[in-house]
């Protein structure tokens, strides 16, 4: 079978080859699909789409004519694709639900340590001869309130990760919790918001969950909270969240995502405008330490993507369903 991976990164291609083993001819494109350069999947029946990707309705349609049957999603996330279209034009859509959720709860944790112990601005200051600690006080996190907002696999990987450290877990989700791998309580938002001194994100962006924090819940956490955010930027109003990081509402926050990312994230734009003032102004905060969507990127991760990818692929060349489909098309 001829399958276009369109936003193929350099670092996940060696994943995708070997994962592959010489069964299909992919063909890499660099670029992310658009309306624009979709016509290059043309003489491929599958595509392969990274979260950066446009799958909206015209894109699948003008795929749909070029003869494309299957999306197959290199990601565990889908609100890039408008699945009830794919589902009209009868084209079968999977994604990599669970490639490594500890890759990205540890890479929350990791941001939450750099922040509170302010670990870029120590090595800065190192580099300039700089041994003061006058400006790198932290806190322990023993004792604190961890407040989980999502608790599917990566939260509730967090939650163990921070009950090591000696923290109290609150949880919020909008399914009961009925087994975790560590002591939590499940709790409602209001109070979650409240009592919290570090919230972590860990749900899905929906209509429901898009901007889930915003003025009207930032104002009901804490003085100094810290929020940190590895899964969707879009459950942050960014706007309100740089207001709050201004005004010390919010103590610090860490972001592996970004609600506009699209244009900049997994691109190399040294050197170039980034045209978007709103990011600048985020990025130029002293309590902000923004990563470029990488919370994935561990090796262990990308082979995993790689190998439900190309199984997804194999089911759907053997005229057989896989089990990480997202939607219902007869065979």
């Amino acid at each position: 079978m001829h399958i276009t991976v369109f936003s193929a990164h350099a670092f996940e291609q060696e994943f995708l080859l070997q994962a592959n083993q010489g069964r299909h001819q992919l063909q890499f494109i660099p670029e992310t699909l658009s309306l624009k350069n979709a016509a290059k999947a043309m003489g491929s029946k599958a595509v392969a789409l990274f979260t950066s990707d446009d799958a909206s309705l015209h894109v699948l349609e003008k795929l749909h004519v070029l003869g494309v049957h299957y999306v197959a999603l290199r990601s565990a996330g889908f609100d890039h694709v408008n699945l009830p279209k794919a589902t009209e034009l009868k084209m079968r859509v999977a994604s990599v639900p669970a490639y490594s959720p500890y890759a990205i709860a540890e890479h929350a944790v990791a941001l939450l340590l750099a922040l509170n112990r302010k670990l870029v601005l120590a090595h800065t200051q190192i580099e300039q001869n700089n041994f003061s600690l006058d400006n790198l006080i932290g806190f322990d996190l023993h004792g604190k309130t961890v407040g989980i907002i999502g608790m599917g696999k990566i939260g509730g990987i967090v939650a163990r990760i921070m009950h090591g450290f000696g923290c109290r877990v609150l949880v919020y989700d909008v399914v009961p919790v009925t087994a975790a791998a560590a002591p939590v309580e499940q709790v409602s938002m209001e109070r979650l918001l409240h009592e919290s001194d570090i919230i972590s994100l860990h749900a899905p962006l929906n209509e429901a969950t898009h901007y889930l924090i915003n003025r009207a819940t930032i104002a009901q956490m804490k003085d100094g909270v810290y929020l940190i955010n590895t899964s969707r930027g879009g459950l942050i109003n960014t706007e309100d969240l740089v207001e709050a990081l201004k005004s010390g509402k919010v103590g610090a926050a860490g972001l592996d995502v970004y609600e506009k990312e699209k244009p900049l994230f997994f691109k190399d734009l040294s050197g170039q405008p980034l045209h978007d003032d709103l990011f600048e102004t985020l990025r130029a905060l002293p309590n902000v330490l923004i990563t470029g969507h990488q919370g994935f990127l561990t090796q262990t991760a990308l082979r995993n993507i790689a190998d439900t990818t190309l199984y997804n692929l194999n089911q759907w060349d053997q005229g057989e369903a896989s089990v990480n489909e997202l939607n219902h098309v007869p065979l």
